[in-house]
């Protein structure tokens, strides 16, 4: 595992004023974190990567503990698909090792997450401005502020992630040669999924921060009643159709929002966890 994500939080600390050059995108990011002075390449011209029949990697695939919670890896990726917050890292891991061995291109196509195989493909979908890549998974990561999935300098450039650190995505797992009847082809490459992408954008995303889930509707509204008599609001319930236990009993998440900005979610997960309530969770619909 690469140590250095145990550390590492994208979210945007300071902004760096970038210089003139064409091929590197202004935005906010760690100063010590950005894009060197004369990157090598034009960011915004690296194509997606390809998808590609791979073994998984030796290293990283393994079940593994930071900060006290235990991650479990997938076997494989086929089918995966979730929303959340997505994050970037920069120069100051360029050339490290990752998870899986490789070092670490903040010019590649790449990024981290915390039980995709290593290696996988996904494509990450910006929900905020319609963009979207494909990115080879190669790292772990991250495991700060609730984010999902942490991107390579050069994918956030593409997704137009730069300006504020962080965006709320979607991604969905990428695989060559899926059967046609159950995938959207884009540039020759199969998304796996159910929805089709008129669907994905025919709601905007809701953000909000989960701060507890019961099987029991009494116990989703004591919280949830508890919560207000603090001064927490907007508070809602969500429909338990949107999600089951294995046998199929309702699911009651209790849950703060809708929420403007990925900042406002994260003074709210530090507000409830000073209440009391440390595992409090960002969520995107």
């Amino acid at each position: 595992m690469n140590t250095g994500f145990l550390t590492r939080s994208a979210a945007v600390a300071a902004v760096f004023a970038v210089g003139a050059c064409s091929s590197v995108p202004r935005g906010g990011y760690f100063e010590d974190d950005g894009p060197q002075a004369r990157p090598p390449i034009d960011v915004m011209q690296v194509p997606d990567a390809v998808p590609r029949d791979e073994p998984l990697s030796g290293n990283g695939n393994k079940p593994y503990t930071v900060f006290g919670v235990h991650y479990t890896p997938l076997a494989q990726a086929r089918g995966y698909r979730e929303r959340g917050v997505a994050s970037w890292y920069g120069r100051k891991f360029h050339g490290r090792r990752t998870s899986s061995g490789e070092p670490y291109d903040m010019y590649a196509m790449t990024a981290a997450h915390r039980t995709l195989p290593l290696p996988s493909y996904v494509r990450v979908r910006n929900l905020q401005n319609g963009r979207s890549v494909v990115v080879r998974v190669n790292d772990r990561g991250p495991f700060l502020h609730n984010r999902l999935i942490d991107l390579s300098y050069t994918a956030a450039a593409r997704l137009g992630v730069l300006g504020t650190g962080t965006a709320l995505v979607e991604i969905e797992s990428v695989t060559p040669g899926a059967p046609a009847a159950t995938v959207a082809s884009t540039q020759g490459v199969q998304v796996i999924g159910t929805a089709s992408a008129a669907a994905l954008d025919a709601a905007p995303p809701r953000l909000s921060v989960q701060v507890g889930a019961f099987s029991r509707y009494e116990n989703a509204t004591n919280l949830r009643d508890r919560l207000q008599r603090a001064g927490f609001a907007p508070i809602y319930i969500n429909n338990p159709s949107a999600g089951t236990v294995g046998d199929g009993a309702a699911i009651y998440r209790v849950r703060i929002g809708p929420l403007a900005t990925v900042e406002q979610g994260d003074r709210m997960v530090s507000d409830v966890a000073r209440y009391g309530i440390a595992d409090a969770l960002l969520v995107v619909d």
